[in-house]
């Protein structure tokens, strides 16, 4: 089937998001996608339709005192024998429902229909999000097309639960490294157990209590775990090596430096080596524009603003100085999971809430579903 042909994006949302989520998008396997999304795109002449590698950006240009981005990832983590995508009763099961075709749909759906929006709108729909954050498409744009993404606010379509959540915390990785003496086992006494040595690793992190912080009126809370031990070469040598793997999610209102002072602090004495660093992104709810999707989009929804605690592209947003928040249809406990799904009137309800943003209009005025 040619590219123009698998993405119909005047169906309703719930068939556009069955067809986004069937053209299989494994991180790094995304062209056949971006293609589709390319090609529909291009077919709305009041878009202007912009690529880098696997990263498809279109734009109005309406002379709007005010420009948004509405972005989402086009790739998904490996198949589980979970498309195609199945729908039972008010449910639809499937790869990507949750994590995250379910918002993309939702934005292409509007970037077709929205013709003559109240702001300008740049859509970006990006490759590579699931892996190595150097390979992040959206941080390639960033890097290369910094232009593309200028705007007074952003909304990323992660999976939130159809709920508003702002910001996000920082996540550090360092790994705690701890030496000894290799020996035979059967002479373990002429040698230094390393792996022993991380029992006092252990302890520290056993007794550590992690904070609530509160950032701009959200409680971001954090955590500081070993994720990983590593050591010993044979299981008749006593190990000369051990690695405990820490990672660290902190509150926004953190830096990166400071979060490393942090865990220094906590394993003074041990051999702290710093392998992965992102900052988090305050929640950026008190700039104008984020004021006014706020309002607009919880008329529809209900509820009030959360943190968000894991940590997402909304902080490459913030490093521009755009304020950016998540929302966006499914559970994100269910994100990654083989039997990832998502109510189809959640999918509908966040369809409605960004439209009624986007034109302005009452929220009784838009039907769920509405194209």
């Amino acid at each position: 089937m040619a590219a123009e042909e698998l993405l119909d994006l005047s169906a309703d949302v719930v068939t556009l998001t069955r067809q986004v989520c069937d053209v299989p998008s494994v991180s790094g396997d995304e062209t056949r996608l971006a293609d589709a999304v390319e090609a529909a795109l291009r077919a709305h002449p009041h878009l202007e339709v912009l690529r880098d590698g696997d990263a498809v950006v279109a734009r109005t240009h309406l002379g709007r005192e005010r420009r948004v981005v509405v972005a989402g990832h086009l790739d998904t983590v490996p198949l589980a024998g979970n498309l195609p995508t199945r729908l039972e009763g008010d449910v639809l099961w499937g790869r990507g429902t949750v994590d995250m075709k379910g918002g993309v749909a939702v934005e292409l759906s509007l970037a077709a229909t929205l013709t003559a929006p109240v702001h300008d709108v740049t859509w970006v729909f990006y490759d590579h999000e699931e892996v190595d954050a150097e390979l992040n498409g959206l941080g390639r744009l960033v890097a290369r097309h910094p232009d593309w993404l200028a705007a007074d606010f952003a909304v990323l379509g992660e999976p939130s639960d159809g709920g508003l959540e702002g910001g996000c915390n920082g996540t550090l990785r360092v790994e705690v490294r701890l030496s000894g003496v290799a020996a035979h086992s059967a002479r373990a006494w002429v040698g230094v157990n390393a792996v022993h040595a991380a029992g006092e690793v252990l302890r520290r992190l056993e007794a550590y209590e992690p904070a609530t912080v509160e950032v701009d009126g959200l409680a971001y809370r954090e955590g500081l775990n070993a994720v990983r031990i590593t050591g010993g070469v044979a299981t008749n040598v006593i190990p000369d090596a051990c690695v405990v793997t820490v990672n660290y999610r902190f509150a926004p209102s953190r830096t990166v430096d400071e979060a490393v002072a942090h865990v220094r602090e906590l394993f003074a004495g041990y051999d702290v080596v710093v392998t992965d660093a992102a900052a988090g992104a305050r929640p950026g709810l008190d700039a104008p524009a984020a004021q006014e999707f706020a309002a607009a989009v919880l008329a529809v929804t209900g509820g009030r603003p959360a943190p968000k605690y894991g940590w997402t592209d909304v902080a490459r947003f913030s490093a521009l100085g755009v304020p950016a928040v998540n929302f966006g249809p499914g559970d994100p406990l269910l994100a990654h999971k083989d039997d990832e799904r998502v109510p189809v009137a959640q999918i509908e309800l966040c369809h409605r809430a960004l439209r009624a943003w986007l034109t302005g209009a009452q929220p009784e005025d838009l039907p769920l579903g509405t194209a």
